[in-house]
């Protein structure tokens, strides 16, 4: 994935954005660069974007979609923000999304990774460029090693192999791209709810599965492990943390996340390293490497 500082080669980033801060983040960089984007709002706030050109469009509008997109001079386009699993049956497609309509149902039998792929070659087909949110705003990728003050302990990093290897080995079923283990315990697996809703989960668990290590008063065990799935389409889903999973991983008791360096996004870095050191969690940027096996 290219890294900040590498000249972008688009002249107008059409972004089309979901939920969260990610796509924000991008818009804003975007204007910053001097290339105001155009952006489509499927699931945004709708006060996000109240200050860039935008449109509102259902998610299956791909038609619609990529015909503004052109007219607004986008040769470009980000996917960026949480856009949860439609109901096909209160779809409303136009034409372009009623023809692309059999190829998203026949791959959301495989998973969500494979209606990605389906979207992103329809963009592709039209001439757009796909950009990633990295590429798209610079300076988002985790880097190897600890964001902030605490680092994760020798008994943390065998809980993160587990969890990479648990996300690797579910990767063909297209379910997971984060785990929570506690001492070799898989305590959940993040499936259509999301990260936040599963670290809800895990903090409503009996206490006797969760919390402070026996023994050592005061230390919490368990590590949020998000990692991206086998083969992923590494421009679209990258697993992102920002201050409201800190806050979700500590709410759970937890010592702290690792995401794989380079193949994770960190949205506001600065609140999150301060968020986590006020908690006492350490957010660590792993390679598969140097992992216990």
């Amino acid at each position: 994935m290219p890294s900040e500082g590498v000249e972008k080669s688009w002249k107008r980033l059409g972004l089309i954005a979901g939920g969260g801060a990610l796509p924000v983040r991008i818009a804003e960089a975007e204007k910053a660069a001097g290339r105001p984007p155009f952006v489509v709002r499927i699931t945004a706030d709708k006060d996000a974007f109240a200050k860039f050109d935008h449109a509102d469009m259902g998610i299956a509008e791909v038609g619609g979609v990529i015909k503004r997109l052109k007219a607004e001079g986008c040769d470009a386009v980000c996917f960026a923000g949480q856009v949860l699993r439609p109901n096909f049956a209160d779809l409303r497609p136009d034409w372009r999304g009623a023809a692309l309509l059999p190829k998203v149902v026949s791959a959301a039998r495989k998973g969500d990774g494979a209606i990605i792929d389906v979207i992103v070659s329809a963009f592709e087909q039209e001439g757009f460029t796909v950009v990633g949110a990295e590429e798209a705003a610079g300076g988002l990728l985790m880097a190897a090693g600890s964001l902030g003050r605490h680092a994760p302990a020798t008994e943390d990093l065998a809980d993160i192999a587990k969890g990479a290897a648990l996300v690797g080995a579910l990767g063909p079923f297209d379910v997971a791209q984060g785990a929570v283990v506690r001492r070799g315990f898989v305590l959940a697996i993040e499936a259509a709810e999301g990260t936040d809703a599963m670290l809800d989960r895990c903090a409503s668990l009996p206490e006797e599965l969760k919390g402070f290590e026996p023994g050592h008063a005061g230390r919490k065990v368990g590590v949020l492990v998000k990692t991206p799935k086998p083969e992923q389409e590494l421009r679209v889903d990258l697993p992102t943390l920002g201050v409201r999973t800190v806050e979700k991983a500590a709410a759970a008791g937890l010592a702290g996340i690792a995401v794989m360096a380079e193949r994770a996004l960190v949205v506001d870095r600065d609140a999150v390293r301060e968020a986590a050191d006020e908690a006492g969690l350490f957010v660590y940027g792993f390679r598969a490497e140097e992992l216990p096996q």
